[in-house]
This record gives structure tokens, C-alpha cells and sequence, in this order.
């Protein structure tokens, strides 16, 4: 039976108590260092009356402090609950008012946000934050420690009980929230064996960890002996210059960390010659962007798929398609019915295995499966080729349907981004009365590009694609909304495009 996140923590500082766990700025962190904040807090959260079940509020950017706070709840019991570093106080308002936190632990630059969320919602004496802050509701970090449990005497966690909730990237309605136990964190954790992650790494997490991906590094790192570089923010000249200091060897990110990172080497050369492993998730790898990062980097840029519900649960080693299903995992495809499609159309995919979360979330002792026979839906639009390998289509939420035909936002965004004019691109469906919906586009330019050339792009775009794909307006902006999983944020697309009416 793999270990838990916790046993994998006490196993790392009982056989290798003075290696390197973290690294954050320039505080150096052992797993003995480690392993003794992580008792220390549990111990405070068990004296406060914390125990199994109970949620503790995480609202905190990539730190020591994090980190600790996620495996003193595992050793607990506790679910932890991680708060979305984008969200404003309405969002927070309402997600709080689901979770019913007994702990809210969060940093002073973050706080602001909560400072005035009633206090029916978050007890005065439930807020602790690490730094200052003027809001004289909110405790300092340390005050936890003023009262400690002498000792930890509760049986280990349940294994197949909550131990976090994620929530979902929330692009369209209320956020839903996914938890996961200390056995599907386990089985996520032995998938990263076939990420070409065994221990030998230095890893960089620029990824915030409130964040599924930022989360599984973090568990990852831990759980195989890798040192992990901490950084507060996804930004590509921030993860460079740390690569180059610290010589980190594996990386995760979002398609357009990486493309930056490409554009910011160009720019500014620095020895990054350490990295041996890249790899791309959140969203589709565009094929030029393979070519540039390995033209750039010299290695290659390896892509995964999953989902906030099964982790990565897909992975390739070249451009293109996902060819790869870890062991224990099954796929299959589907159309509207349920039914199988034949290869080479187009359905939805559907997976099964140790890896996926119990269901959804809806209180205390409350969650709705939603699997059948232990199939759970991704909302993921694929294609089979000739072989095993799978090729992304769409998101079934994200799907344009103009005139009774199936339009890709991807295919478009795609073509758009090919052009030299542009950066970046984002692709919507617009209401209309006769055709349903119409293809709209927000366009990034190229710093290079005159602000005229939107009637040359779209000229290219129709010389690639049919006519009923062409975006019919084409809005020039100055930077493509992303949520904090990197992905284009398509309801706020919507909205600017409103707004641009």
C-alpha cells in the first residue's frame, strides 16, 4: 500500500532528517525542520479543538508556511481547504459561507480581501495570518503556538476520508468543490513515476499551491526526496533567474509559462542548462511552442492532461496528442448516449481508477458521486487515431455551436496564434438569435505588430479554416485573460466582449 502524504513526510525526516526539502528565498528548509513545524502546528491546531472532519481555510501564496499548514491537517485529520489567490471578497464571502472554516490561515497582502467578511461567516478569533496587518481582528502566525497539545494521541487519519478540497476552476457558474483522500493523493502521487520524477530532481513550483497542480508538486517533491524551489508567483523571468541560481533540473506549468519563458530567454540569456524535464498541463501545448522551447532549452516540452477530479491522469512525450495511460487507469469514449464512438470521431472521455475523487463536496458528511460504475465524465471532447493516442478536441462547456455545427475554440486559437502578428489569443461563443452562437476573438498582438493588422490576421485566418469558423468580430487587447491555473478565462472573454459592444 503506497504511503499517505504525512507518512511519506515522516519517512524523508527519519531517514534523511538533514536533507533538503525547500527552498524559499533564501531560507533553507530540512525535512527535520519540516517534520517539526508540521507537529508543532498540529499539535496547536489539536489544542484550538481542530479534529477530523473540520475545515481549516488556506489563503496563502507558495511558503514554508503552506506547506506546513497542509501536513499538519493530514496528520490530523483535518480537511484542508484552499482558497483561490484570485478570488475577491464577494467570491471568498460565499466559498467561506459553504466551507464553515473553524481556522482561517492566511498571509497580510491576501487578508484585505477577508478583512471585512462578517463575522457570522469567519469568527474574529478563527482569522490568523503570517505578516502584519492593521485589521485588529486578524492574529499573528505565532499566537497559534501559544497553546500545544502535549501530544498528538489520535488515531492516524482515515485513509479514504476528505483530506482536501479543491475547488474547481470556476470559468463558468459556483465553483464546485472536489476532495480528495490520503488514498487518492497516494495513488496521483505513484502517476508521477511515469513523469520521469523519481527523487533525482531539484523541482522549481512556481504553481500556487492553493492550486491542484501547485499542490501535487509540493506532495510529489515531498514524497520522493527532491528539494523544491518555492516561488511566490508564476512569472517567467522569476523562474528563470531561480533555475539558473538554484540548478533545478524539473518543471511543471501552464502553456503560456513556458512561451514566456521562451520570449524572456530570447531577451535576456541566462545558464539554465540544469533543466532536464518540462512539463505542460492545464491546457492544450500548441505544436510551435514545442519547437521553440526545445530550440530555446534544448530539451523537449512533454505535455499531461487531467482534471481538479483524477489529477494528471494523461501524458505524452511529444507534440501532438496524449499517448500515455498510467497503469491502473482506464479511458474510454463516448458519445451523447453513453455509447461508444468509432475510432477516429469524436466523444467524450470518460476515466476509471484509484485516483479519482469520491464525488462532490456539499457539506459535512455530504458528497454526490457523480461516477457511474466507477466511470467519472471529464467534460473532455477527444478523438482516438490510428493507435492509442488521444487528441483534445474541446471542452464540452467551451463547445461553439453556430448553425447546428461544432466549432473548437482551440482549432481557432491555434491558427490565430500562428499568425506573427499575434501573442496571444482567446476564442468564445457569442449569443445570436438565428445561428445560436457566433465565433467572437480577443487578439494579444505581437509587441512587433502595427494595431491596423486586424483585417490581415483575419484574412489568414480564412485562408486555414472554413468560413463558419472565422471569428466574426476580433477585439485587440492588451493581454488575454488567464485564470490562476493558466487557462483562458473564458467568462470574463465574455464579458469584455460585452463590454467592447
Amino acid at each position: 500500500m503506497a504511503m499517505t502524504p504525512i507518512e511519506a513526510l515522516h519517512s524523508q525526516a527519519d531517514k534523511h532528517p538533514d536533507h533538503l526539502a525547500l527552498i524559499s528565498g533564501s531560507d533553507d528548509w530540512s525535512y527535520h525542520r519540516l517534520a517539526v513545524e508540521v507537529d508543532h502546528l498540529a499539535r496547536a491546531l489539536h489544542a484550538r479543538g481542530i479534529g477530523p472532519g473540520d475545515r481549516v481555510a488556506l489563503h496563502m501564496t507558495n511558503g514554508p508556511e503552506l506547506v506546513a499548514a497542509y501536513y499538519a491537517c493530514f496528520r490530523i485529520g483535518v480537511i484542508a481547504a484552499p482558497l483561490n489567490l484570485r478570488y475577491e471578497t464577494a467570491e471568498l464571502r460565499t466559498l467561506l459561507r459553504r466551507l464553515q472554516p473553524a481556522l482561517y490561515l492566511g498571509e497580510a497582502q491576501l487578508y484585505r480581501r477577508v478583512a471585512i467578511i462578517e463575522p457570522d461567516i469567519l469568527a474574529p478569533e478563527a482569522r490568523v495570518i503570517v505578516g502584519t496587518s492593521e485589521d485588529c481582528q486578524a492574529r499573528p502566525w505565532e499566537s497559534l503556538f501559544e497553546a500545544q497539545a502535549s501530544s498528538l494521541t489520535i488515531p492516524d487519519p482515515d485513509r479514504d476520508a476528505p483530506a482536501v478540497l479543491m475547488t474547481t476552476s470556476g470559468t463558468t457558474g459556483e465553483p464546485k468543490l472536489v476532495p480528495h483522500t490520503p488514498a487518492t493523493l497516494s495513488a496521483m502521487i505513484e502517476i508521477w513515476r511515469h513523469n520521469r520524477f523519481d527523487g533525482n530532481q531539484i523541482g522549481i513550483n512556481p504553481l500556487p499551491m492553493v492550486h491542484p497542480a501547485g499542490l501535487m508538486m509540493c506532495l510529489n517533491c515531498i514524497h520522493y526526496g527532491s528539494p523544491m524551489v518555492l516561488l511566490e508567483r508564476l512569472e517567467a523571468d522569476a523562474v528563470l533567474d531561480a533555475v539558473a541560481r538554484h540548478r533545478c533540473t524539473w518543471m511543471p506549468g501552464p502553456p503560456f509559462i513556458f512561451a514566456e519563458m521562451v520570449m524572456r530567454q530570447r531577451e535576456r540569456r541566462r545558464d539554465v542548462a540544469s533543466l532536464q524535464f518540462c512539463l505542460c498541463a492545464g491546457d492544450v501545448c500548441p505544436a510551435e511552442l514545442h519547437q521553440q522551447f526545445a530550440e530555446i532549452f534544448g530539451i523537449p516540452l512533454s505535455s499531461t492532461w487531467g482534471s481538479t477530479e483524477a489529477g494528471l491522469f494523461l501524458y505524452g512525450l511529444q507534440p501532438g496528442p496524449v499517448t500515455r495511460i498510467p497503469p491502473g487507469t482506464e479511458v474510454r469514449i463516448v458519445d451523447d448516449h453513453s455509447a461508444p464512438v468509432p475510432r477516429g470521431s469524436i466523444g467524450e472521455l470518460l476515466i476509471r481508477g484509484p485516483i479519482i475523487t469520491p464525488g462532490y463536496w456539499r457539506g459535512p458528511g455530504r458528497i454526490d458521486d457523480p461516477k457511474t460504475d466507477g466511470w467519472l465524465p471529464t467534460g473532455d471532447l477527444v478523438k482516438q487515431g490510428e493507435g492509442d493516442e488521444l487528441w483534445f478536441f474541446s471542452r464540452k462547456k467551451d463547445l461553439i455551436i453556430r448553425g447546428g455545427l461544432n466549432i473548437s475554440p482551440l482549432e481557432i486559437e491555434r491558427v490565430l496564434r500562428d499568425n506573427a502578428a499575434v501573442h496571444d489569443a482567446a476564442v468564445v461563443g457569442i449569443s445570436d438569435p438565428i445561428l445560436g452562437q457566433r465565433v467572437a476573438a480577443l487578439v494579444q498582438l505581437a509587441d512587433e505588430a502595427g494595431a491596423d493588422v486586424g483585417k490581415d490576421i483575419l484574412a489568414d485566418a480564412k485562408r486555414q479554416l472554413a468560413d463558419y469558423k472565422v471569428p466574426e468580430r476580433l477585439t485587440i487587447v492588451t493581454q488575454i485573460p488567464r485564470n490562476a491555473s493558466g487557462k483562458v478565462d473564458r467568462k470574463l472573454v465574455l464579458t469584455m466582449m460585452a463590454e467592447a459592444t
